[in-house]
């Protein structure tokens, strides 16, 4: 049975991993509000303590001596992983991704501080520093970033989960075959170690990159089938104005005649009628080409004509407004786009929880400078202190659809300031984008 010294050290070498861990999680999560998480910190700080007991437990079982160190390693994962779940509010699988990353960079720099033979006490001071360094370069090379896009997918953080879970398994075998290592190649076998977390950086990058160019090859192909679907719309209003232009010649003919017999009250009648006729065929239709055809960034325009296609389909009456061509924008058009998809997509869900689901959309662009409006109903309760919260929703925690993502991203460009605001059951989202000098 271990001494209550021994213990104690176990206890303070373990809260050590576990503040490094946390350190690399705000690396390798882009996280930029850091104060938030480190506010969620203590109820981080039981999980050291339930390791030291389960492995008092196990040592009382000599059949699991050989594998209580890879249990109670596993153990933390799991309990880093909802303790980051709770924090950031994400999925399990982005939770668990997330949580294997940083373990294997805290297995590396716990690797690092164990290659200079100085006091338990100093080492802890070490190992902390060489996390924050390590940490601080993540940040300098937008790792973080990288490794966020590749979470944000849908159908990736599963297989990222487990492609890191085994890698991470792979450095906790590593670190315990240290100890059969002759002296004289530790320092060889400590460089390999290292050499490895950085070849495993590096492939999250490629893979990542990698991910980001298939996206956006993705997206240009989406442009290329909407603007098909943009030329049959052209082509189809083009045919119903020359059904219209034939109809009209007939219903001249007739309102000629009734002004001649002078039927005032039919005229006023088959005028209306073919006012409204007007409006219903080909009024709205005449309105909305030339609203996207406004649009003149192909990217943009792609994502406008899905997004009303979607809206038609759920029944969601959209108002488009683009009254000045849109040539530019002054920062990444796919941050453009992304921004834009999350407001509208957020729209729409809470339009659809109205009686009357509608969405306004509003962009004008004059001198440079982009002004984006949208507008929708709501019914249910806003919470101006959670909004931007990761995963949080109207309808509940885990439902958000990206606000979070949307501060992210807006993060990067200071010329884009934004402005939420409701009132009389309507919720107004505003984003300015100014020319950059």
């Amino acid at each position: 049975m271990p001494s209550l010294s021994d213990l104690f050290v176990g206890f303070i070498d373990i809260l050590t991993g576990h503040l490094a861990l946390t350190v690399y999680l705000l690396a390798v999560t882009d996280e930029h509000t850091v104060w938030k998480q480190l506010k969620k910190l203590p109820l981080l700080l039981p999980s050291p303590l339930i390791y030291i007991l389960l492995s008092v437990g196990l040592y009382t079982i000599p059949e699991l001596r050989m594998v209580q160190y890879y249990i109670g390693a596993f153990s933390i994962l799991i309990m880093c992983t909802l303790w980051v779940r709770w924090a950031w509010q994400w999925e399990f699988w982005q939770a668990f991704a997330a949580t294997c990353m940083a373990a294997i960079f805290q297995v590396a720099s716990s690797t690092l501080s164990a290659m200079v033979p100085i006091p338990f006490a100093a080492a802890i001071g070490l190992h902390l520093g060489i996390s924050i360094a390590i940490s601080t370069l993540l940040y300098k090379l937008r790792f973080g970033t990288w490794f966020r896009l590749l979470l944000d997918s849908e159908s990736v953080p599963w297989r990222m989960a487990l492609l890191l879970f085994a890698l991470e398994a792979t450095m906790e075998m590593l670190l315990r075959l240290a100890f059969g290592v002759q002296a004289r190649f530790l320092m060889l076998y400590y460089l390999l170690v290292v050499v490895m977390v950085v070849l495993m950086a590096v492939l999250i990058v490629y893979l990542a990159q990698r991910f980001d160019v298939a996206r956006k090859m993705q997206a240009q192909q989406d442009v290329i089938a909407q603007q098909r679907l943009y030329e049959q719309d052209l082509e189809m209003l083009r045919h119903e104005m020359r059904t219209f232009r034939h109809d009209y010649k007939n219903l001249l003919a007739g309102l000629s005649q009734q002004a001649g017999e002078g039927e005032l009250e039919g005229l006023r009648h088959t005028l209306s009628e073919l006012d409204a006729g007007f409006d219903l065929r080909l009024g709205k239709k005449i309105q909305a080409s030339t609203q996207i055809g406004n649009l003149q960034v192909p990217e943009v325009r792609s994502l406008f004509l899905s997004k009303l296609t979607s809206m038609q389909e759920k029944g969601v009456e959209c108002h488009l407004e683009v009254l000045y061509p849109v040539v530019a924008v002054d920062m990444d058009v796919w941050d453009f786009v992304r921004c834009l998809g999350i407001l509208i997509d957020n729209a729409i869900e809470a339009a659809l929880d109205t009686e009357q689901s509608w969405v306004e959309i509003v962009l004008l662009s004059q001198d440079r400078q982009v002004f984006l409006r949208i507008s929708n109903p709501y019914s249910n309760i806003i919470e101006p202190g959670k909004m931007w919260d990761d995963g949080w929703s109207t309808k509940g925690t885990g439902r958000g659809l990206g606000l979070s993502s949307y501060q992210r991203i807006l993060e990067n460009y200071p010329n884009a300031s934004t402005r939420t605001s409701w009132g009389s059951d309507v919720f107004v989202q505003e984003m300015t984008v100014e020319g950059r000098p």
